[in-house]
C-alpha cells in the first residue's frame, strides 16, 4: 500500500474526530467508561491499518486488516450506546456513524479483494 491510500488517510482522520469526542464526553458530559471504550476501539482501526501497512507478510497484512475491521465494528456499537443513551445527539453519532460505516466498506472490500485474489 502507498502512503497516500484513502484507507489510511481516513481512519487517521477518524481517530483524531474520535479523540475530539472523547474530550467532549470526558470534559463536557462528564462520561469516563464508555469514552474510554470509544476512544480504545476508535484510534485502534487506524493503527492497525497502519500496522497492516508495515506487515512483514500478506497473511500479516490481512491480520492486521481482520483487527482493523473488528475495531471498527465495535466502534459502531460504542458510538449507536452513546447515541441512544443520550450522551451524543443524534447528528453528532449519525456523522460518527456514516464515517465508520465508510471504513467499514473500504476495510471489507480490501478483504474480499485479497480473498479472491
Amino acid at each position: 500500500m502507498k502512503n497516500d491510500n484513502v484507507v489510511q488517510i481516513k481512519s487517521y482522520a477518524f481517530a483524531v474526530r474520535i479523540i475530539k469526542v472523547f474530550k467532549y464526553l470526558s470534559e463536557q458530559k462528564k462520561e469516563f467508561v464508555l469514552s474510554k471504550q470509544l476512544l480504545r476501539c476508535g484510534t485502534s482501526i487506524g493503527a492497525n491499518i497502519e500496522e497492516a501497512i508495515g506487515g512483514q507478510s500478506s497473511k500479516d497484512f490481512f491480520a492486521k486488516l481482520t483487527i482493523s475491521y473488528k475495531e471498527a465494528r465495535e466502534t459502531h456499537y460504542w458510538i449507536r450506546l452513546l447515541k441512544d443513551t443520550n450522551y451524543l445527539s443524534v447528528e453528532e453519532a449519525d456523522s460518527l456513524l456514516k464515517d465508520v460505516d465508510e471504513l467499514l466498506r473500504i476495510i471489507g472490500s480490501i478483504q474480499k479483494t485479497i480473498r479472491n485474489s
